[in-house]
């Protein structure tokens, strides 16, 4: 009632202010005047370097032999995508990474970016086929020699062996270098005994370990003449021509898990098992036939990161997967949004479309943007991991680099792809639990994704410690003042080298050429500040407090790390966040359309505004923002939301899908014809002059 009490009675003046006065925000660029977008422009920046590879990947991906099928048992559904795995080799589309003597493409950021793509036919399909080709068969790749890819990369290749990634064991994951299974070197026999000595060492979750595997690259600490020279990768057959183990092997199936129920994850144990010296695979170190160990990498710790580092393209996969699994659930719950209506004005009008509704745009475009600061960013980040592989730009330090990008970016895209396919859920109400709208099915299946390849903050872990040592190099020997204008922008920088970025301490072209985007004192510029200011300060503040960790006893030195290690994993997010927030601006600073750069400008404000107003209380307590400032930042992203509201379709249009990838029918028109059918019955009985009277007015009678 108190509602209706100052609502005007008014009938409506013009399309954006319905009967009753109640305000909504336009539905059109054209009522908005403003310029839309060029969607296939915004489409062709999205799909990124790899654009026609991606094209090429959802043309195949439209038929249905590759889609998810809902209803299936656990069987059925991984012998489906088994069979998926054979289409794909058939399809030529998973030896874009490998040597062209071996027909492969030698082309490794197309094959990351089609791989990606398959997150909108099935999950499992994707992780399915990274595991035969992007763990198991670059293991060979990556770290045996021509012995090993002649002997094995052309059944890998095409599926004749299938194999499991041995690496993670139920009691060591994210911490490979004390697992526990071992492999001691026999001169007598020139094979080495593969052994897991306890429980804890079984090798687990294993992709086709379960059912398909018949051969595994087997991590395990090398053994030779009594010393201990760390993990090393061994090729390990695992099952004869008729799926029984060979001796001495066992497994069990991990059974049905959380998502991904396509896939046969299982564990492994190993009893002794030989396998000849050969089967080492000796890129990084070798063991000679009377047990001597060699490797060009004299120090062990830099051996073992150089081998891990070789792999780190199940990182960069999982990046660009999640990210676009965020676009195709807002590509699902916008769409309906904006057919899907829900309570009129309360002066019987048509009822609302939801994306009119303030708070609808806060919980969709907010993450919309977000969405495209990932997929921005994870190109650059591809880019990246490209040169380094194909030799462009092969450093020590652009490899080290990598594993910082890759331990950065991981963790925000599958974190964010969990809150975007449950927020989107959500949005849809009744229609978002249901299978065939897939919003259920796509959370459930990224729920893993965020301790994939190293648990999300573990690896953040890495990027502060990286920070940490960064900062240490370059203020060795400096004095307080140096130290206290520390800008961690030119450290940060560094991470981007040669991938196409601007280094982070340069200043950001062009900021001042768009439009005043953001008024009462949060421009772009300023946005930056904030951003790569709170990474400073508490990057600085970190370092003073670990300072005294020199003098400590190791056991007082872990534990005064151990007292920051929550500031500084979020440090180390805080780093990623930027990361994110120069490569959106990279995006629009490229972007000639003047259409196009203004909404694009829209949105990253909305990026840079929501990662202010998460920290709020940091810039509050810092002294970053004044309170007035501060008050401004909600309520500008309230007025970017509206700004954007008319864009929104436009905005997840330019992700590029089709129905065939969608595949909701609450985003198919289905919802649209409902509502029309509905509107058009009611204003059919209302005409016909035999619609009941509602009982508040036959009371006012």
């Amino acid at each position: 009632m108190a509602d209706a009490a100052v609502r005007s009675k008014k009938p409506a003046t013009s399309r954006r202010t319905p009967a009753g006065g109640a305000p909504t925000a336009p539905h059109t660029a054209a009522e908005a005047s403003d310029a839309r977008i060029d969607i296939a422009a915004v489409t062709d920046m999205l799909l990124g370097t790899w654009a026609d590879t991606r094209r090429e990947a959802r043309a195949m991906l439209k038929d249905p032999a590759f889609h998810r099928v809902d209803g299936l048992s656990m069987h059925e559904h991984r012998e489906r995508v088994l069979s998926q795995l054979h289409l794909l080799v058939e399809n030529g589309s998973v030896h874009r990474a490998f040597p062209k003597s071996y027909g492969g493409e030698d082309s490794n950021g197309a094959n990351i970016a089609g791989f990606e793509e398959l997150v909108s036919a099935d999950p499992s399909l994707q992780i399915k086929s990274g595991v035969q080709w992007g763990l198991f068969g670059s293991a060979v790749l990556q770290l045996g020699t021509k012995e090993h890819h002649d002997k094995w990369l052309p059944g890998i290749m095409s599926l004749e062996i299938p194999g499991a990634f041995a690496m993670t064991e139920t009691g060591h994951g994210s911490d490979v270098a004390a697992i526990g299974t071992t492999a001691t070197y026999v001169p007598d026999t020139e094979e080495f005994v593969i052994h897991t000595p306890f429980r804890g060492a079984w090798k687990d979750y294993l992709g086709n370990a379960a059912l398909h595997g018949i051969a595994a690259t087997v991590f395990a600490q090398l053994i030779t003449n009594g010393v201990n020279h760390g993990v090393h990768c061994f090729y390990v057959p695992l099952r004869d021509e008729n799926g029984a183990f060979l001796p001495g092997i066992g497994g069990e199936d991990d059974g049905l898990k959380g998502g991904l129920n396509g896939i046969d994850n299982g564990r492994l144990h190993f009893d002794h098992v030989r396998v000849p010296r050969t089967n080492l695979l000796n890129k990084y170190g070798d063991v000679a036939a009377d047990g001597t160990y060699s490797s060009y990498i004299s120090s062990p710790g830099r051996r073992f990161f150089t081998m891990l580092g070789t792999l780190v393209q199940g990182r960069v996969s999982l990046d660009g997967a999640a990210s676009w699994a965020s676009a195709l659930g807002l590509d699902i719950a916008i769409t309906y949004a904006n057919q899907r209506r829900q309570f009129d004005s309360g002066a019987g009008t048509d009822e609302v479309v939801l994306l009119d509704y303030g708070k609808h745009q806060r919980r969709l475009l907010t993450r919309l943007a977000t969405t495209y600061a990932s997929i921005f960013a994870h190109d650059e980040f591809l880019r990246k991991f490209d040169g380094v592989f194909s030799g462009d730009a092969d450093s020590d330090t652009d490899r080290e680099d990598l594993e910082t990008l890759a331990a950065a970016l991981k963790p925000l895209s599958t974190w964010h792809a969990l809150d975007t396919l449950q927020e989107a859920r959500e949005a849809c109400g009744g229609a978002g639990f249901l299978a065939e709208n897939r919003l259920v099915g796509l959370r459930a299946d990224l729920d893993i994704y965020v301790t994939f390849e190293g648990d999300n903050n573990v690896l953040l872990q890495l990027v502060g410690k990286r920070l940490l040592s960064d900062y240490a190099k370059q203020f060795k020997g400096a004095d307080a003042a140096k130290l206290a204008s520390f800008a961690v922008t030119e450290t940060a920088g560094k991470l981007f080298h040669g991938a196409g970025l601007r280094q982070l301490g340069q200043a950001v072209g062009d900021l001042g050429s768009t439009a005043r985007s953001v008024e009462r004192g949060l421009r772009a510029d300023q946005q930056h500040d904030l951003l790569a200011g709170r990474v400073q300060r508490m990057v600085a503040d970190i370092a003073a407090r670990l300072r005294p960790a020199s003098g400590l006893t190791p056991q007082g030195a872990a534990a005064l790390f151990n007292a920051n290690q929550a500031e500084l994993i979020e440090a180390a997010r805080a780093h990623a966040e930027l990361l994110q927030w120069e490569a959106f601006t990279d995006a629009v600073n490229r972007t000639a359309d003047e259409g196009t750069k203004q909404v694009l400008t829209w949105l990253r404000d909305l990026f840079g505004l929501g990662l202010i107003e998460k920290h709020l209380s940091w810039h509050l307590l810092n002294g970053r923002l004044s309170t007035q400032r501060a008050g401004a930042v909600s309520s500008y992203i309230d007025r970017l939301c509206a700004r954007l509201r008319p864009h929104a379709q436009d905005l997840v249009d330019a992700f590029g899908y089709e129905p065939e990838h969608v595949r909701a029918s609450i985003s198919s028109g289905a919802e649209r014809a409902r509502q029309d059918e509905a509107r058009a019955y009611y204003a059919a009985l209302a005409e016909s002059g035999e619609a009941p009277i509602s009982e508040k007015v036959a009371n006012k009678k």
